[in-house]
């Protein structure tokens, strides 16, 4: 929950980019301590998780940095201290939430639930708060991190074979991020999306 008030609070992309990525590694090895019992998809879903969302995707995220010559955030649409104020309202109201519900007993003392609606939260103020790509790339990694820690309810019963599949698919989405990013600096030089607004039919 630290790390998502880290990229909410945070001007440097850098930053953002780093708080996605340890949060990326940790929930690839949470699967790991959560299993009694080792299961062969539990431990490539995991290492598949650690590679892609921890060193992957950051380091196609930071090459794009590169290219485009940026470092901050410097206009956002939702501001700094709001972001973290709604992210930290979002983490006690995610806890209360979390300690209201029904869950089975194994579930009712962990903090998977609280932290993943925190984090789903977070990704969205992330997505929606902020004007250049990487931010918004970053919004969407965490937003699935959320998505991905709440199917860690799920561990004892599937084989993490949904997890597997979400995996895949932000993969995909990242390297389709990818290529409309490097379009977006390509075709007006800058990674701000609000200058898409200018496109006409």
């Amino acid at each position: 929950m630290g790390l998502n008030l880290l990229a909410l609070g945070s001007s440097r992309l850098p930053s953002v980019i780093r708080a996605a990525a340890v949060q990326g590694m940790v929930l690839g090895v949470l699967p790991l301590l959560m299993e009694t019992k080792f299961h062969w998809m539990v431990g490539l879903v995991s290492v598949g998780t650690v590679v892609v969302k921890g060193f992957v995707i950051p380091g196609l995220l930071r090459r794009a940095l590169r290219a485009a010559s940026i470092d901050r955030e410097v206009e956002p649409l939702l501001g700094f201290i709001p972001s973290l104020l709604l992210g930290a309202g979002a983490t006690i109201g995610a806890v209360a939430l979390g300690n209201a519900l029904p869950l089975r007993p194994e579930h009712a003392n962990l903090l998977l639930v609280p932290g993943a609606f925190a984090t789903v939260v977070s990704g969205f103020l992330l997505l929606m708060g902020r004007a250049k790509a990487i931010a918004q790339v970053c919004g969407y990694l965490i937003l699935e991190n959320g998505i991905y820690l709440f199917g860690l309810l799920l561990i004892t019963t599937t084989p993490l074979v949904v997890e597997a599949g979400i995996l895949l698919d932000l993969t995909v989405a990242v390297f389709v991020i990818g290529i409309i990013v490097d379009r977006i600096q390509r075709e007006f030089d800058t990674l701000d999306t609000r200058k898409l607004n200018t496109l006409r039919e």
